[in-house]
């Protein structure tokens, strides 16, 4: 039987000078990603203790426009593996915030996951 095992390791080379180094690729956080997560759970957690009436009211504290905070505010029904994924750096290149932020968000975690899966 002839069973061939293959391990992938992910890494780049660089270039320094004349030489040319392997480098272990990390996972790429997208900072204004996990900002915009942030702001999202925070708010929401004003609205849960009932320190801010709605989200407008958010907005009018903190200067934003109402649909910035509404469509911030979405991030908070992510599916948990997907917020795990997210916060590891883990997620596909063209899944940004800016995309989360235009496109309709289904609160069905399981076609949440067949979104995110459709950008691979």
């Amino acid at each position: 039987m002839n069973s061939n095992l293959e391990t992938f390791v992910p890494f780049d080379y660089k270039w320094r000078g004349v030489q040319r180094l392997a480098q272990t690729a990390t996972p790429a956080h997208d900072t204004k990603f996990l900002v915009g997560l942030g702001r999202a759970f925070y708010w929401q957690s004003l609205l849960d203790t009932g320190a801010m009436a709605s989200g407008s009211a958010i907005a009018r504290a903190e200067g934003l426009d109402p649909s910035t905070v509404n469509e911030l505010l979405r991030l908070t029904l992510l599916a948990p593996d997907i917020i795990e994924q997210l916060m590891a750096g883990r997620q596909p290149r063209r899944l940004t915030l800016m995309w989360f932020q235009r496109n309709p968000l289904p609160v069905d975690w399981q076609a949440q996951r067949d979104i995110i899966t459709s950008f691979d």
